[in-house]
């Protein structure tokens, strides 16, 4: 028998055609004015919610907002500026060792390959990925943050764990004009409804469609627990 919630391709579109009439503004929430600010937000926004990162950043680019200014910064004085956010000490080396190669080797402009951004300091797939589609409108793959990760899971559309095979199951079945959409539509739908420790189901425009949900399920896909 084949799966009563169809293939994985059919529920992909679906969940992409229902969660774009749900939310049609989605898009990135973090705050920039050029390439070099949303490179720094992104590695900032790591395991940070991006309204954090934009409270702290609102400040942080008023004094810096160049790579030549983020390198000459002392880290410590970065790292101090950046104290509210998760991880600050990492991030503000990454930040600083980052504009230092953007500035070397680069001729201060913020690479638009995936392999000269993965090889900057703290800058992986996720990082890069939203740095080519928003800062130089290249889109190579699909941004898998925590929000993408969860409900992919859970919708059934990958049982991978990694970010690096989410993004290529992914890859495989979303049309690649919709992979920029999906990762908004999901994290939207991931902060609104489809919260981590207790989703509503019952509210939920995707239920139907989702082998996860706990008026049909006793277990959550994406992390194998039964739910409480």
């Amino acid at each position: 028998m084949g799966d009563p919630l169809g293939s994985r391709e059919t529920r992909a579109a679906t969940v992409l055609d229902r969660l774009a009439e749900t939310y049609p503004d989605a898009t990135i929430s973090l705050s920039y004015s050029n390439r070099f600010e949303l490179l720094v937000a992104v590695i900032c926004s790591a395991q940070c919610t991006d309204e954090r990162v934009n409270a702290v950043t609102a400040d942080l680019f008023e004094t810096y907002s160049t790579p030549i200014e983020f390198a000459a910064v002392d880290q410590g004085e970065l790292a101090e500026r950046l104290n509210s956010i998760t991880y600050y000490n990492s991030k503000a080396r990454y930040i600083r060792e980052s504009a230092g190669l953007i500035v070397d080797d680069h001729d201060g402009r913020v690479p638009d390959t995936m392999a000269d951004l993965t090889d900057l300091p703290g800058v992986g797939r996720k990082t890069a990925n939203v740095v080519l589609q928003h800062g130089h409108d290249v889109v190579e793959g699909i941004v898998v943050d925590t929000h993408v990760k969860r409900l992919s899971r859970r919708l059934g559309l990958t049982e991978e764990t990694s970010p690096e095979r989410i993004e290529t199951d992914l890859m495989d079945i979303v049309p690649s004009e919709r992979w920029q959409e999906y990762t908004h539509l999901l994290i939207s739908h991931g902060r609104a409804t489809c919260t981590a420790r207790n989703p509503d189901c019952a509210d939920c425009v995707l239920e139907d469609a989702c082998p996860s949900s706990k008026l049909g399920s006793e277990v959550d896909l994406a992390s194998g627990e039964p739910w409480k």
